[in-house]
Order: C-alpha cells, then sequence, then structure tokens
C-alpha cells in the first residue's frame, strides 16, 4: 500500500469517533464479532459524564449481556427501541481518538468487525489489568534428569499432559513460567502440583525487575561515525523529518551496511523533538537483540509482544499509556502501542511475511503504519536489504522515497555464494545425500580454524513423511489433509497444521509391511547428520521445537556468540538480524522448500531468505563464504540471489507479475470457507462466485474471480476448505465487491467464512 492510497482510503472513511455530541445521549457501541455493524444504546444520566469513546461498556446484547466499546455519540440511533447501557467498565479510555481511526481503517480495509479491531488493539493484559508483583517460574530438580525414555512412556499412558511437561522440562535447562509450560504443553497448574507432589519440580516468584531485559552497561553508549554513504542516507532522512507530512522512506541496503545505525541516530533526532518512537521487527528471537543495542543508547525504552509474562506485559503497557517511555520496541503488535505524539516508525526487515497478521484481523503492520504515520504526521522507514517488491514498485513510483546503502561497513565484500547442483551430485555419489561434497569441505575448514558455520533449511522435524515402499502409502493427519511429521527425540509424528500427535507405526497400516520408510528431512535429521560428520564440535539447534520456552531464543543466540557452540542450524529465525563476526560460513541445505509451493510470491521469497541468510557471514575481517544446495539451481531466484543482484531480480520478477497482474501491479482478496462437510462449504463457495459474477456484469467492475476450487491444503482440523481469489487492478474494485456480497459473506449454518485482503498465504 502506498502513502497516496492509504490517505485517500482514509479521507473516504466513515466519520471517525471524534463527532460527539455534549448531551451524550445515545452511544455507539461495537462488540468483537464478525460483523462490522455499530450499535446504539441510551446513556443514563448518571454514567454520561463519565462515559468517554474508547471505553468499554456492559450492555444488554440480545438475551445475554455484554462487554463493548464505546467508539462514539449520537442523536440519531438507528431504532427507537434502544436499551440502557448497564455500567462501565474502565476508569480511563484504553483506546484513544488516533486509535480508534486506526481500526475503524482496519475494520474497512480488511473487512472485519470494528469491535475485533479494536480488541486485536487492546492486550488481554490491559482488559483484565493484571497487576500482580511478580510471576511464577517452574524449575526442575535432578529427579527429571534421571527419567529415561521407558519411564516417560509408562508415565504418558497414565498423565499424557504431565509427561509432555517433564519432556519440555527435560529438554531445557532452567526454568520456565508456569503460564507458558502450561501453554506449551496442555498440562494445567494441577497437574504441575503433582509433578511437584512427585518431586520433579519446584516454584519460584520473580520480580518484575528480574523479567526484564537489563542492558549490557549502564553507561549509554555514543553514536558511532558514519560512512559517507551513511551521512548520505541519514540527511536525506534528516529531512524529511522536517516535513510536515514527512511520508515514507524506504532504506534499501545491503546486509551489513549500517542501517541500524541510522535507525539509532534517527531515533535521538525524533525524541530531541519531544516526540516517541515505534520500532517493529520481523521475529521475537530478534527482539532481546534489538532491546539491548538500543538500551545501550537510550533510557525509556519498553517492550510489547505477545510472548510476554502478563505481569511484566501489563507493566509494560501501562508505562507506554502513562507516557513513561519514549521508545517501544516489538514484533508486529506492538504498531498498536498507547504512545502519544509518535513521530517516528521503523519497521526492520519489512519485507517479512511475519508483519501479516494471520487471524482476524488479518493486518499487515507495515500497512498499517503508513496509516498510523499519516495520523501523527510521523515517518515511516522501511529497512531491509531485499525490499518486498510492493514497496520497490512504490519508490520507483515515487509513492516513498528511496535512500540505498550498496557497501559494507569498513569497506568488507558481500560474500562469495557457491551454488551447488544435488541432482548432479546425486549422480557423481551414485546416491543421494543430505550434505554435499562442497559443504563438507569447508566446513570442515572453518572449523578447522576455530570459525562458526550457520546452517540453514527451513524444515523442522526429523523427516516430513512417513512411507511405504510396497504400497505407498503416507501417513497423513487423520484431522488434515497433510502428512505427519515424524519427530525422533520424541518418538512420535506430529502435524504441524493441528498439533495432532500419534505414535509412529512399526508396519503399514494398509498392507502391513515391515519396510516403512522415513522420507525427507528436517532440521531434527541434519543435527544427528552434522554431529555424525562432526563429532567434536557443538551445535545448537534453533527453530520452533527446541525453541518453544520464552528466552531459549536469546539463550541459544549469547551462547553462540561467546563461542560455547561453533555450529548453528535452524529455520527462517536466524535468516535474518543476527552479527557474528566469527562466522565464515553459511551453507543453506535446501533451497527448494519454498520454491516449489503453489504461491505467486514464491520466487521472491526464495530471493530473499537466500540473501538473508548469506549476509550472516562476511561481517567480520576473516570474511566468509555461502554454499546454496538445490535441485533448481537454475533458477533465476537462485542465481540472482547468488549474485547478490536484487534490481535484477526484481526486473525479471516484476515482468511476470505484471502480464497477470499479480501485486503490485493489481490487488488481490482470498476468501475462505471453511465446513466439517465438504459439500457445504463447496455449495457456499458457489454461491459467494454467482453474486459476485453478478455484480461485476450489472456494475462492469474489472475483476476477475479465480475459482472456487478447492484450497491447496483442503482439510485442515477437520475443516474442508474451498477459497476462490478475487484479482483487480483497480484496489477499489475489490473492496467494493467485498462489501457488496457482506450478508452472504456471515457465517451460516455449518460454514466459516473467512475474508483476506492482501494475502500472504495462498495455501
Amino acid at each position: 500500500m502506498s502513502y497516496s492510497n492509504t490517505t485517500q482510503l482514509l479521507s473516504n472513511n466513515q466519520p471517525t469517533p471524534e463527532h460527539q455530541l455534549s448531551q451524550k445521549l445515545y452511544a455507539e457501541v461495537v462488540v468483537n464479532i464478525p460483523l462490522d455493524r455499530i450499535f446504539h444504546y441510551s446513556v443514563p444520566s448518571h454514567l454520561r459524564d463519565r462515559l468517554s469513546p474508547g471505553m468499554r461498556v456492559r450492555a444488554p446484547f440480545g438475551n445475554k449481556i455484554i462487554t463493548g466499546f464505546c467508539v462514539g455519540f449520537t442523536d440519531t440511533p438507528f431504532s427507537d427501541k434502544i436499551k440502557d447501557i448497564i455500567s462501565i467498565v474502565d476508569k480511563a479510555p484504553l483506546a484513544g481518538n488516533v486509535m480508534l481511526k486506526i481500526t475503524r481503517w482496519i475494520a474497512s480495509y480488511y473487512h472485519c468487525g470494528w469491535g475485533e479491531a479494536i480488541n486485536a488493539v487492546i492486550p488481554p493484559v490491559a482488559r483484565t489489568r493484571t497487576k500482580e508483583k511478580g510471576a511464577l517460574f517452574v524449575v526442575h530438580t535432578h529427579k527429571i534428569s534421571e527419567l529415561n525414555a521407558e519411564m516417560l512412556s509408562q508415565i504418558k499412558i497414565r498423565a499424557p499432559k504431565q509427561a509432555r511437561a517433564l519432556e519440555i522440562l527435560k529438554e531445557h535447562a532452567g526454568e520456565i513460567s508456569a503460564k507458558e509450560l502450561m501453554h506449551i504443553s496442555g498440562c494445567m497448574m494441577q497437574g504441575l502440583r503433582q509433578l511437584e507432589k512427585k518431586g520433579f519440580v519446584t516454584f519460584k516468584t520473580k520480580s518484575l525487575d528480574e523479567l526484564d531485559i537489563p542492558c549490557d552497561s549502564n553507561l549509554l553508549q555514543k553514536h558511532l561515525m558514519f560512512t559517507d554513504e551513511q551521512q548520505s542516507a541519514f540527511d536525506t532522512i534528516t529531512k524529511k523529518l522536517l516535513q510536515t507530512r514527512p511520508g515514507v522512506v524506504l532504506l534499501q541496503g545491503v546486509t551489513g551496511s549500517g542501517k541500524t545505525e541510522i535507525y539509532l541516530q534517527t531515533i535521538t533526532k525524533v525524541v530531541e523533538q519531544g516526540r516517541s518512537v515505534i520500532f517493529l521487527v520481523p521475529e521475537i528471537s530478534l527482539t532481546s537483540q534489538t532491546i539491548r543495542r538500543i538500551k545501550a543508547r537510550f533510557d525509556r525504552v519498553a517492550i510489547l509482544h505477545s510472548h510476554l509474562l502478563g505481569t511484566f506485559h501489563y507493566s509494560q503497557w501501562n508505562d507506554i499509556r502513562e507516557g513513561n517511555v519514549d521508545i517501544v520496541i516489538g514484533a508486529r503488535s506492538a504498531i498498536f502501542a498507547p504512545l502519544k505524539n509518535v513521530g517516528l516508525i521503523i519497521i526492520d526487515e519489512e519485507h517479512e511475511n511475519t508483519f501479516k497478521q494471520e487471524n482476524s484481523p488479518r493486518y499487515n503492520a507495515r500497512d498499517v503504519s503508513i496509516v498510523r504515520a499519516t495520523h501523527e504526521n510521523a515517518l515511516v522507514i522501511l529497512g531491509t536489504a531485499t525490499p518486498s517488491l510492493e514497496s520497490y514498485y512504490h519508490a520507483y513510483l515515487g509513492d516513498y522515497e528511496k535512500v540505498g546503502l550498496s557497501k559494507r561497513i569498513g569497506g568488507r565484500q558481500l560474500p562469495p555464494v557457491e551454488i551447488v547442483d544435488m541432482a548432479e551430485e546425486a549422480r557423481k555419489r551414485r546416491g543421494y545425500h543430505i550434505i554435499s561434497q562442497k559443504l563438507e569441505y569447508y566446513t570442515k575448514q572453518s572449523l578447522a580454524r576455530g570459525e562458526q558455520v550457520i546452517l540453514f533449511l527451513n524444515r523442522r522435524g526429523f523427516a516430513p513423511y512417513i512411507h511405504c515402499k510396497r504400497c505407498g502409502f503416507v501417513l497423513k493427519c487423520k484431522r488434515c489433509d497433510i502428512p505427519m511429521t515424524f519427530h525422533r527425540k520424541l518418538n512420535t509424528t506430529l502435524c504441524h497444521y493441528c498439533r495432532a500427535e500419534e505414535h509412529p507405526p512399526e508396519s503399514c497400516p494398509d498392507c502391513l509391511a515391515s519396510n516403512i520408510n522415513y522420507r525427507g528431512f528436517g532440521t531434527e535429521k541434519i543435527e544427528d547428520e552434522i554431529m555424525a560428520r562432526f563429532p567434536d564440535y557443538k551445535i545448537v539447534r534453533m527453530d520452533s521445537d527446541s525453541m518453544r520456552v520464552r528466552d531459549a531464543h536469546e539463550k541459544a543466540l549469547t551462547a553462540f556468540e561467546r563461542g560455547e557452540f561453533q555450529i548453528l542450524l535452524g529455520t527462517q529465525m536466524i535468516a535474518k538480524g543476527l552479527d557474528f563476526p566469527n562466522v565464515t560460513l553459511v551453507g543453506v541445505i535446501s533451497a527448494d522448500t519454498i520454491l516449489n509451493l503453489p504461491d505467486f510470491r514464491a520466487s521472491e521469497r526464495t530471493f530473499q531468505l537466500i540473501s538473508q541468510v548469506a549476509g550472516r557471514t562476511g561481517r567480520g575481517s576473516k570474511g566468509g563464504r555461502v554454499v546454496v544446495q538445490s535441485f533448481n539451481p537454475r533458477h533465476y531466484s537462485i542465481t540472482y540471489a547468488a549474485s547478490h543482484d536484487y534490481e535484477g531480480f526484481a526486473k525479471k520478477e516484476l515482468e511476470y507479475r505484471k502480464q497477470l497482474n499479480y501485486p503490485p501491479y493489481g490487488k488481490l482478496a482470498r476468501i475462505v470457507f471453511r465446513s466439517a462437510q465438504e459439500d457445504k462449504a463447496k455449495e457456499k463457495a458457489f454461491l459467494v462466485a454467482e453474486k459476485l459474477k453478478d455484480m461485476v456484469k450489472s456494475n462492469g467492475k474489472q475483476l476477475d474471480i479465480l475459482g472456487p476450487s478447492p484450497a491447496p491444503l483442503t482439510k485442515i482440523n477437520d475443516q474442508f476448505r474451498w477459497h476462490l481469489l478475487l484479482k483487480s487492478i483497480e484496489e477499489k474494485s475489490i473492496h467494493d465487491a467485498l462489501h457488496s456480497i457482506n450478508d452472504v459473506l456471515r457465517p451460516s449454518k455449518g460454514v466459516q467464512t473467512m475474508v483476506d485482503v492482501d494475502p500472504y498465504m495462498m495455501l
């Protein structure tokens, strides 16, 4: 979305909550339901002086009492039969005027309820006003280390959730918050207390001070000297800050070019003006590193993301609301921080799909940032080495100001990238090997010199599917149309979508043959392979299986930085934002995992991932090297990434996008229909498609309707899925079409409907 498009959309929106009447006779109230509708209630005289927009109220709703948000007042209610508000929940508004405007835009643009949007903005801890003095942690005793697989299996028969909690505690040394352990394992406090009685765990309480991420030094660090390129970029950004409506700057800098230093010195300028800053990062794993860097330069810094413990989360949110904070750091939801007088919003690695929310409201934090900046007259900096094609195109059109950093700090060169054709490798070695000879050779060299290695594979588990050689059977999830992934350390198969779990079969369930085969590989199998080939070196694995505990990311990265581990193996969480000068080799185990997905962004994501993970090496004086393994080594996304040629890739990819009117040349919206009965999902999909086709015929809209058809992932969690895609070169055509079928899109008996504007997941 461009800055100019955002301004136009805002001007076309419905009236904002600032339209208030002094008498406050009737309140406009929205509820957390998938219905974009405002309800009117009479305000009793004794509540009129206390009620303001942004406060929660309790009111009758049908035959029950609900809690909703007051968003404004009116003197012309929809009906004569108006009920009274029962009570006011809050002493002060939880959502300010700007936030109400932003949520109104979210509801309109992403086609969700205004109440849903407000509910996403206000974290649960703020709604419940969590004010405990500390957080409860679980500490395992020596008795857990004595547990073997057989003992755990026996416990799993009697108490599977307690066994799951023990497995997690056994994997992770140290302590874990009770809330987090209950969430991950499903074992509630009663079960944890049983483990305490059995001598497996003890409990301790931590204060808020202990939960904070400290700075390495009490003395604030000084800014670094700019290179000529950095100074030029900073000067451009400083001029933009002085403008009444600063707009958006796309800061495109190669990995290691010093984008962070520009961020930090721009923050200084903004704070000196008495304004505040929001700093968004794509991964929670990166927040602790970013926090340390910023806290080394600034006071009055807060953190906001969904993995914070409730007590600490509330204290941070409340400090922000009370004006005790200048800088907020966090993942996508931090864009809703209740900061006042925001002057700067930084989105680091702006191309990442993690800025897109995948449940309602399905907002993109990058676009919401631009909307918020419009209201606050703030500057947005989109920083990345590999811009999203949407941002790159808007910079080309002049909607965004583009500044570039083409050189690494200290004159260091980008690392050479070597592509290994794994099909050719298999022919030469007469069989497939996960690690190529070239990658193994370079790994031995780096380790022998006392240097470190990063290995990347965007697939977790041991084996992606279990296969019978005799009859072709593939073990699939009973609730999803997806193969189960084998996790050897847990000796179980897992569905990565619904979390279903079952014991791996010893023989084929169909033909009873004993030759069950574990096909493919994930990070767990790579870990075993590396440990077997390099037994004298220590490896740390980072994926969502091994990094489930809240501070596991930070501990692993800190240990790697200290040199306690020589090899770091992980999924995309290690592909960005890491700066380890002793890393001289990066290996991409398989560049094809994303490339083969049925998604028009597959090539873009492949290019970005390879470029980003390649940027983790060569950042020190020792230089670096990258090895990329692929069965499709001549694909342009891989060859352009190997030559560090973003411009070449963008030009070629944009040619393909233009031919098909895919973003950034066109707009998309995806509608997914889910039902326990496939016929019902299919029927609803065809009904909506016919309504849309009739609308196009009668209105002459420029709109393509693709589908309906079964979704690529046809069944998830016992729900069959059909979908259709709306595509148009005009943004307005998409929104007009969706608004025209609002009634038919409402949930019907047995069918759920999901609308995703600007979708990132096409599966």
